[in-house]
């Protein structure tokens, strides 16, 4: 793999873990609102991530790829999907303007301690990223200073 290359997959890394950051800070904005512009509470969001293909047309990634040697290009988002696993959250409220007949609320599927977690994670993520691409860096600079004794 060339040290370009490898600041394409850190520089990849980087932004999906960005990426992946406004969104549980979105999570944790909409944590308590009950009606969004379709009527309906907020439903939390996930991303996930998917590795990049590259350029599938060039003779060297079909060649990698044929004799088992393919490096990963890096990763990107695969989607943004609502969590549709964890149920909403229904609250006995009837002084609230978003209550049924029955008096109850519906609240939003986020906890905000999982979104913590998520967003501790996707911190380190990021963290390991800027270290690797930092170190490719540094490797870069000092083959340079190599070149030029």
């Amino acid at each position: 793999m060339s040290i370009f290359k490898s600041f394409g997959v850190n520089a990849s890394g980087m932004t999906s873990e960005r990426y992946r950051m406004d969104i549980i800070s979105q999570n944790v904005a909409n944590a308590n609102t009950t009606r969004t512009a379709d009527g309906t509470p907020y439903r939390r969001k996930i991303v996930t991530f998917q590795e990049k293909d590259g350029n599938p047309t060039q003779f060297g990634t079909i060649y990698a790829r044929a004799t088992g040697q393919d490096v990963g290009d890096g990763v990107k988002v695969g989607g943004v999907y609502e969590d549709e696993v964890n149920e909403m959250t229904k609250v006995y409220d009837p002084a609230h303007p978003d209550a049924d007949d029955d008096g109850y609320v519906w609240y939003p599927n986020v906890n905000i301690v999982t979104e913590m977690a998520n967003m501790i994670d996707s911190s380190r993520a990021y963290e390991a990223n800027a270290t690797a691409f930092t170190a490719s860096k540094s490797m870069a600079v000092k083959g340079l200073d190599i070149g030029q004794a």
